[in-house]
Order: structure tokens, then sequence, then C-alpha cells
């Protein structure tokens, strides 16, 4: 039996014809076929010429934060076939769909370096052929943040030709670590920190991913807005010597909403992003109002208020009005919902619960808007914060199991999880970005 195997990986090379070569397939598209709810398993092969293992090991890593599909592991021994069977450029020449077969493989992705920048086709080993193929262009510093990004983009379209579905691996996430607004990749990588305008909290992302609007803490409390682009940052709002919080972008990015605290409890206020006058959203007569988060189209806002006792969550019109309770007040527990944060399909609000055994720890709960029922994701050590990924699938939020406060990573439909940073300080107040297009 381990010599019929060993035949079959030496023939690897002598099937049908490589396609990837061929540049003017661009735009092929059959799609791949497999039973709904099944993971393919998807094998990377090598990657020749610069950078080729780099850019292997993040199209891997990408599939596989991705949670949508298995990663398959080449084994020793096809990968000395695979060596065997490539020319003179380290590009393969030839194919045998069977052998990939025979370890669960569905797909295979084949990614070549040009001149031009990443070849990259993806073979269907049932059908035997290349069914998508194109070429995306990559910057030529391979140490730079744009390359990974480039990259990051190329697995996202991968993932898309393989299960319909955009990748979530061009994205970023910003958050706070010792009182300064830190930047890092999907996968942990690349993690930067913004230049401060005194100390920050609440990041939040414009729409475009192009600008991040903080609040700063002190005696000068104010929101700040810092455009990544240009790197300059400018004040947002006219108040001063207030307690001011929790900015967020409108969906449109035209309007930001933000908290402002004072002796009479806290409020929301919305002004235009660009600069001008504020209006007053809530009235809370010595209640707190704070953390808003609006819904996708930007119609409405869930916003977190203590104004029937314990906070609980409300939604309510985007000029403020119609306010309703989201969460349901319950004279029996101990409430306190708060930090909402909308999916990004609309149709789930994802917040931070104190549990019933658990009084004084929160944990990260999910409620549909169609049907109001909670759901409790989390439940080992304290779990706060929680953002939403564009994919409306996994969640970024602050944990304590691994003893300090760090940020993890949810898989909503599967529960697995992953821990995004690892720094000696706390990391929290995450906000995931949107996709980040060039």
């Amino acid at each position: 039996m381990k010599r019929s195997l060993q035949l079959a990986l030496a023939l690897l090379c002598v099937a049908a014809p490589l396609l990837a070569q061929d540049s003017t397939m661009k735009g092929v598209r059959i799609t791949l076929q497999y039973d709904p709810g099944v993971r393919p398993g998807v094998v990377v092969l090598p990657v020749s010429g610069v950078a080729g293992d780099s850019i292997r090991a993040m199209l891997q890593r990408d599939l596989d934060f991705g949670d949508r599909v298995n990663i398959v592991t080449i084994p020793d021994s096809m990968a000395a076939a695979i060596r065997s069977g490539v020319d003179s450029a380290g590009n393969m020449k030839r194919m045998n769909y069977g052998v990939f077969q025979t370890i669960g493989a569905l797909a295979v992705v084949q990614a070549t370096n040009t001149d031009r920048g990443l070849h990259v086709a993806l073979h269907d080993v049932v059908r035997k052929q290349v069914i998508d193929v194109n070429e995306f262009a990559l910057p030529q510093d391979t140490a730079s943040r744009a390359w990974r990004m480039a990259v990051h983009r190329v697995s996202d379209e991968v993932e898309r030709w393989i299960t319909g579905v955009q990748g979530i691996a061009a994205t970023r996430i910003a958050y706070v670590r010792s009182h300064a607004i830190h930047v890092v990749d999907s996968d942990g990588a690349g993690d930067i920190t913004i230049p401060m305008v005194g100390e920050g909290l609440s990041p939040a992302w414009s729409p475009d991913g192009s600008a991040l609007a903080y609040a700063t803490f002190g005696e000068n409390s104010r929101i700040v807005v810092y455009n990544l682009q240009t790197g300059l940052s400018r004040a947002f709002g006219e108040r001063r010597n207030t307690n001011v919080s929790t900015p967020v972008f409108s969906p449109d990015g035209k309007t930001i909403v933000y908290t402002v605290a004072g002796e009479n409890g806290s409020d929301l206020f919305a002004a235009p992003a660009a600069g001008g006058p504020p209006q007053r959203l809530t009235v809370g007569n010595g209640t707190d109002n704070s953390t808003p988060s609006f819904s996708p189209d930007g119609r409405r806002v869930a916003f977190t208020s203590g104004r029937a006792g314990p906070p609980e969550i409300y939604i309510m019109d985007a000029d403020g009005t119609n306010a309703d309770m989201f969460t349901s007040y319950a004279f029996t527990t101990k409430n306190y919902r708060s930090n909402p944060d909308w999916s990004p399909d609309g149709l789930t609000i994802a917040y931070q619960a104190y549990v019933p055994d658990q009084s004084g720890i929160f944990q990260i709960v999910t409620m549909s808007l169609r049907d109001r029922i909670p759901h409790q994701l989390t439940s080992a050590a304290e779990n706060e914060d929680p953002s939403w990924a564009p994919d409306s699938r996994h969640l970024v939020f602050t944990s304590t199991r691994g003893g300090d406060k760090q940020l993890w990573v949810l898989d909503t439909q599967s529960g697995r999880i992953r821990q995004l940073t690892h720094a000696a300080a706390t990391s929290r107040l995450a906000a995931w970005s949107s996709r980040l297009t060039p």
C-alpha cells in the first residue's frame, strides 16, 4: 500500500496540464462545488520566487482564519514529488489531481511570482481543471505594510472563489494599549501606534477605513480624527473641558455621534464629520446614555442607557426619536448590558452583559433583531467590548482568559477562538475596520 502511494506521488507531474501560466484566463469562474455545511479541504502549493514562503504562509493563515475552509497539509512525500515536477523557474508543469484527492483536498491554490505581480490559479480537484485565475499587483517592498495588505486582498479573493464569500483578511483592528491607539492587521501582524493628541480611548473607523476617530481624556477631553493616509490629526467638535467619549461614524461617513458626560449624567450628540454645530440626541436627566452604534443603513442607533434603572441596550432613530429598549429588563437578575455593536448585515447586535451566576463579570452576548433571543457566546474568564468583522460572523473582543486583558477573535458559527494580541500591556476597546481597498 505504501509503495502504491509513493508511485501515485511520483506520477504527480504527468496528468492534466497546468493552466495557471495562461494569463488570458483572467475572469474564469466555474465555482467550486461542495455540500452545504462542509468546509472544503484546500491545499496551498509552495510559492517560488521573492518572498514565496511568506506569501504561502499568509495565504494559508488567512484562509484558515476565515473559518470557511480546512487547510490541508502536504505530506513530505508529496512535497518531494511536487519539487520533482517543477521547471527551471520553479513553476509546476503538470498536476495529478487524484493525488490531492487522497489527502482530502477539493481545491488547490497555486500562486506564482511574475514580473507584474502574483499570478494565482484555483484548481478544482474533482473536475480536474482550473476554475479561476487572475493576476494581482504587489508592491515592490515586501517588508511594507502595503505589501502585506495586498497579499491579504489576494487571500480574500481566493476565499471568494472557493466559498462565494469574500474573506476578511484585508482588514485592520484599532484598539487601545497603555492609553495609545494601536492598529494591527487582522492576523495580528503589522502592529503600529498612531501619532497621538493626548491619551486615547474608544477608537472608531470611518466607513472607508481611511480615518480613525478617538476620544482623549484629561482636562482637555475632546474627539480627534486621525487620517491614516495623510498622517494628520484634527480636533472634532466645539466642546472643551467636558468629558467626551465613544465616537462613531455614520455609515455614509458624514456624521459622528459621540458621548458627552457632565454632572447630570451623559448624553449622545451628533455633529457633521467635516465640522459644525452638534445636535443633541438624548436627554438623560441624570442618567447615562453612551456607546452608540449605527445600523448599516444609518437610520437607527443602538446605545447604552440607564433611563429605566440598570444599563440596557436601546435603539432609537438616528435623529434621537423613537427610543425603544432592545434588551429585556428583568427584576429577578442583576442587569447590566452595554457597549452594543450592530452587525454589518444589520441582523444582529453584539454586546457585553453580566450573567446571573458570574456577578460583576461581563460576557459576550448576541441578539437577533428578529427574535430578540439572547445567545451567550463566552463563559471563560471576563469578556467585553465586542466589535464585528465585515462578514458579520467574526467578533473581536477583550478577554482575560489568557491572564491579562488581550484581544481575541471569535468565529460565532463554530465557536473557534484565537488570540490576536500578545503584548505585555493590556489591550482593549477594539474596533474592526471595513474591508480595506487600494
